[in-house]
């Protein structure tokens, strides 16, 4: 990724200072996290702030986690702006939508060019929760939409040019399957922070027969614990070998601090059509080596 849309150390002093208060006429004393130019109602609205301006530890780290994200999805935008003259976003998993409020308040009102951002949800209270605080801040430029991954891949709504897509801890599966529409929608970017991975995980623990056959590489998941954690390593490392087939340069590194979230893998990928053959290779040798082999359609 070129240092123009790769930001991987984002500035302690971009997330400090004073935020004014939307719509008011002076300002008001805010933790220190809030970033100047955040609407503060806004944050009210999403219940990350109190009504009297306090935030306890959980939105703490819930905010300091989209901020990160939103330093390195900014460049990105910026990067597809300047290239094609807008951008169009599709967040997968959005759940309350933390993280396109948030990036629209910040980054994409600002910008003189038309652009749009789609939260793909499930669950539908939170989709109507989502647009009516969209209808009442007047975003205009943010859908939300009840549908699933496989259902937003053939959705009207979303048959445009998609530029960006994110998923912000998607359980388990879901991040792969945001993968696959950002695959089928051919989207420049994809920035991930996968959560929950269980699939993987369950299936050394269920499989013996592998194990067996291998038995010093099934020491390496033997306890729950040990393949809980390894199974989650080995997800991602099957995502980054995926993109990499697929012809994305890819980037992976940390979100946050581990003491703010033990999900904390941030996998960033842009289309560069590169040579994939080495990558399928690779993944497939992966898949061979920890038997893993029913599950080659998951990472195809």
């Amino acid at each position: 990724m070129s240092k123009a849309t790769q930001r991987v150390k984002p500035s302690p002093a971009s997330t400090a200072g004073t935020a004014r208060q939307s719509g008011g006429t002076g300002t008001q004393s805010l933790p220190p996290e809030i970033r100047p130019g955040q609407s503060i109602e806004l944050l009210k609205a999403l219940h990350i702030l109190t009504v009297d301006g306090r935030m306890n530890q959980d939105s703490r780290r819930k905010l300091k986690q989209v901020y990160h994200l939103t330093q390195f999805i900014e460049p990105l935008i910026a990067h597809t702006v300047a290239e094609r003259g807008r951008v169009n976003l599709v967040d997968h998993g959005a759940g309350k939508s933390y993280l396109g409020f948030i990036l629209h308040d910040l980054v994409l009102k600002s910008l003189p060019q038309p652009h749009h951002m789609y939260g793909i949800e499930t669950r539908a209270a939170l989709v109507e929760s989502s647009r009516a605080l969209a209808a009442r801040s007047g975003f205009s430029d943010l859908s939300f939409l009840n549908l699933s991954v496989a259902e937003a891949v053939s959705a009207p709504d979303l048959d445009v040019p998609i530029d960006i897509v994110t998923a912000l801890h998607a359980c388990d599966t879901a991040t792969d399957d945001a993968i696959s529409f950002a695959l089928a929608k051919k989207a420049k970017f994809i920035v991930l922070v996968p959560c929950c991975q269980a699939e993987v995980a369950a299936f050394l623990r269920n499989d013996r027969d592998e194990a067996r056959s291998k038995a010093t590489v099934a020491e390496l998941w033997r306890h729950p614990i040990q393949a809980r954690e390894f199974g989650a390593q080995i997800t991602n490392v099957l995502r980054g070998l995926r993109l990499e087939a697929a012809g994305y340069q890819v980037t992976v590194t940390e979100l946050v601090g581990w003491e703010h979230s033990m999900k904390n893998e941030l996998i960033i990928a842009q289309f560069k059509n590169r040579p994939r053959a080495a990558a399928q290779a690779r993944l497939d040798a992966v898949l061979d080596t920890f038997g893993l082999d029913s599950m080659r359609g998951r990472f195809a």
